[in-house]
């Protein structure tokens, strides 16, 4: 079921009031129900797929909790570990191993014939269950909590259950952790009416967000991404610039709806982003975006391989920015993508003693530095996001060259001017939104205010989003992985 559809609207307010109506003990069972109906409504058959998932991680976190053996915790833990990976690796990564094994024995003429074997593994390109990439992490961080001895494993099955598939975060996020989310299953949660205010912000913010901007920016990132050859200079460089954008609101977009409804039901999630378009560095950047992914990559891939393998820290940079485009999609593109961005911010670790030691000869204002940090930082990133978002290498690279191919000044690539500037009307005014209450705090633009003022606010959202949004129902990006 998706956030921005007619079903959303009347499933939400029901669970609402029946989660609101019935007794606290039965209300778990009342979301864990919600949530598979949520989930099954995109596709019923992967319910199973969550089930294993559930079953395999409450089993092995029980039975890893209750030895004493090092021998026998190692070995459940391994069997959580081979089950989760394996059923991503199964469904969204073995056309794609296949397939890149055998171009790699055609380039290097270990094969004289086309193979068609891969052909064979089809159907996991057509099954990608939509957010396994989420749930998977979620489940094996519980496992291995409970292995590192930071947990205790739940005993509550239903309760379990619910934490792996609770649906305001089961198909985008945020990637949870169980000592934060477990916990208030068990919570009685009172009707409070200023937490579902603020959570009811946090969602018209969301859909504000997704509908009347990242939707709109999209109309224009995808005529210049269908066909690059057709376009060259600023057209192109303006496509990349919006898709930033896109991407940036319609993942935020998910997150705060997200964090709202499940605030209407009294219950926190963790923010997912704190205004990582104003960093003035790569490393402060990957700290404020998708914090609740770059948070697990350092927990449970980059600390263990400096303290248990002694890595270096720019190898293992490399490491996990490998496994961070891996883990976003199938497809060489976001691999070049992701690893580009750890090159840079190895080049950012390495050399800045001496770009310090050279500001301060040449006595640069912190103001200038920081201003420059973020033009290379975003800049950056805008242009490497051109290959997360180009259906393959050979699209990603005829889309860079016919951008330096300045043959065209006319941005109006979609017959519309005034669409143009509206996109970048709402950037500006997002961006500041964002510059003076960042992601956090969105409810406070109402809360406190005036009764009028808080109505005129109400009012111009609504007019707003009924004068732009763009109605075509579209998936938010981070469904696909």
């Amino acid at each position: 079921m998706l956030f921005n559809s007619f079903d959303f609207l009347i499933f939400f307010p029901l669970v609402v009031i029946l989660y609101y109506t019935i007794r606290h003990s039965y209300r778990w069972l009342l979301l864990l129900v919600s949530s598979y109906y949520f989930y099954g409504a995109l596709e019923p058959s992967l319910i199973p797929l969550l089930w294993i998932s559930t079953l395999t991680d409450y089993y092995c976190g029980k039975k890893i909790y209750g030895q004493k053996k090092q021998k026998i915790r190692k070995i459940f833990l391994f069997i959580s570990l081979t089950i989760n990976i394996g059923l991503l690796v199964g469904f969204k990564y073995l056309h794609f191993i296949t397939s890149s094994f055998f171009e790699l024995v055609e380039f290097l003429g270990l094969s004289t014939t086309k193979p068609h074997v891969a052909n064979n593994f089809v159907f996991s390109k057509i099954l990608l269950p939509v957010g396994i990439s989420f749930y998977t992490f979620q489940t094996m961080s519980y496992t291995i909590d409970v292995y590192r001895k930071k947990i205790v494993p739940e005993m509550h099955l239903g309760k379990f259950a619910l934490f792996v598939s609770f649906f305001p975060q089961l198909v985008a996020g945020p990637i949870e952790r169980a000592n934060r989310l477990l916990p208030q299953f068990y919570e009685k949660v009172k009707f409070n009416v200023k937490n579902i205010k603020r959570g009811l912000i946090f969602m018209a913010w969301g859909f504000f967000l997704k509908v009347v901007v990242a939707d709109r920016l999209g109309i224009y990132v995808d005529e210049a991404f269908l066909n690059p050859a057709d376009h060259s200079g600023i057209p192109l460089a303006l496509g990349g610039f919006f898709f930033g954008f896109q991407i940036y609101y319609d993942f935020s977009a998910y997150t705060a709806i997200a964090i709202g409804s499940a605030k209407v039901l009294g219950i926190d999630l963790m923010q997912n982003f704190n205004r990582p378009f104003f960093s003035t560095s790569a490393n402060e950047f990957w700290k404020k975006w998708h914090i609740s992914l770059m948070q697990w990559m350092r927990d449970y891939i980059y600390l263990p391989l400096r303290r248990n393998l002694k890595m270096s820290r720019l190898t293992s940079v490399f490491i996990v920015f490998f496994i961070n485009g891996l883990w976003h999609g199938a497809n060489w593109t976001f691999i070049i993508w992701s690893l580009l961005n750890g090159l840079f911010l190895v080049v950012e670790i390495a050399t800045l003693p001496l770009r310090n030691k050279i500001f301060m000869i040449l006595k640069v204002p912190n103001v200038v530095v920081s201003f420059l940090g973020w033009v290379m930082t975003i800049g950056y990133l805008i242009f490497t996001l051109i290959f997360f978002r180009a259906s393959s290498l050979g699209h990603a690279f005829l889309y860079i060259k016919n951008v330096f191919r300045v043959r065209a000044l006319n941005p109006n690539i979609i017959d519309n001017y005034l669409e143009v500037f509206i996109s970048i009307g709402f950037i500006v005014l997002v961006q500041l939104i964002h510059y003076f209450k960042g992601n956090r705090k969105i409810y406070e633009l109402v809360e406190n205010k005036h009764f009028l003022t808080r109505w005129a606010l109400y009012s111009a959202y609504i007019l707003i989003t009924v004068l732009f949004a763009i109605n075509r129902q579209n998936n938010f990006i981070y469904f696909q992985f």
